[in-house]
């Protein structure tokens, strides 16, 4: 069995982790990090006592417990130094907390190569949302004009999403970069056209009541093509997370993206 930690465990997502591995019988729930502490992490998610309680501090638990995974699903202002804390421990980090900056990525890149330990990012871990990124891919070979909307609850702190930002840079490899509109069209309230990635623009919507959704929609002459997907609910994120958390340490360096690990 994986030993595997999860970092942000009282959250929503975490403790969504926190239930996906203690019913995975591949994964052993070996400890459980928040920013308060908390009783038994079992009893937490409404299940039986697991004998693992929420603590406060990563590098002690990860000492004390020695797991071979750390999940964080916590916050862009924390993740990075969570990761590299456990790099610098041998752990290898799952991550599902997007908004790293490139700079960020490159330099967990680099403490993975040196201490041989491979690092796992995923911008969105349900495989319904893969499917989507790929078949988006695919389609921008034969229609380049297209726009991504991406919608998300209103407690999401960055924007666009992760999976916005890896959708534009997966079309971009087949698509030659050019700007979309009348070369003339004027905003008449900035921002109306959303961001401009490479000609690509990406419109985020923040709203109560939204889990993740995106519609990638393609335009051609005399006809669109959307392709969509929804995550209705957290548990679509968990079977790619487990996935993650048996394969990552077979991986060399930074791997991002859930793709690579598909068959």
């Amino acid at each position: 069995m994986i030993k595997v930690l999860v970092s942000g465990a009282c959250g929503r997502m975490g403790q969504a982790v926190v239930k996906a591995v203690l019913e995975d019988r591949d994964l052993q729930l070996a400890g459980a990090v928040d920013i308060v502490a908390g009783g038994d992490a079992g009893e937490l998610v409404g299940l039986p006592k697991c004998n693992v309680n929420v603590t406060t501090d990563l590098e002690a638990t990860i000492k004390d417990v020695k797991p071979e995974v750390m999940v964080d699903f916590t916050r862009p202002d924390v993740v990075y130094d969570n990761a590299v804390k456990a790099i610098k421990l041998g752990v290898s980090p799952v991550i599902g907390t997007t908004g790293l900056s490139d700079e960020a990525k490159a330099e967990l890149e680099k403490l993975a190569k040196e201490n041989n330990t491979p690092v796992f990012i995923a911008p969105n871990f349900a495989i319904g949302a893969v499917l989507m990124m790929l078949m988006a891919k695919q389609a921008a070979k034969y229609m380049p004009e297209v726009e991504i909307i991406e919608l998300h609850h209103d407690n999401k702190l960055d924007a666009p999403s992760g999976t916005a930002l890896q959708t534009a840079a997966m079309i971009a490899e087949v698509r030659e970069e050019h700007q979309q509109g009348h070369p003339e069209e004027k905003e008449k309230v900035a921002g109306a056209r959303g961001a401009n990635v490479e000609g690509m623009h990406i419109h985020s919507v923040r709203l109560p009541g939204y889990v993740a959704h995106q519609e990638v929609i393609f335009g051609g002459l005399g006809q669109t093509l959307t392709i969509r997907h929804d995550s209705l609910n957290r548990e679509s994120f968990m079977p790619g997370v487990c996935l993650a958390c048996k394969k990552v340490r077979q991986l060399e360096g930074l791997v991002i993206g859930l793709d690579k690990l598909m068959d």
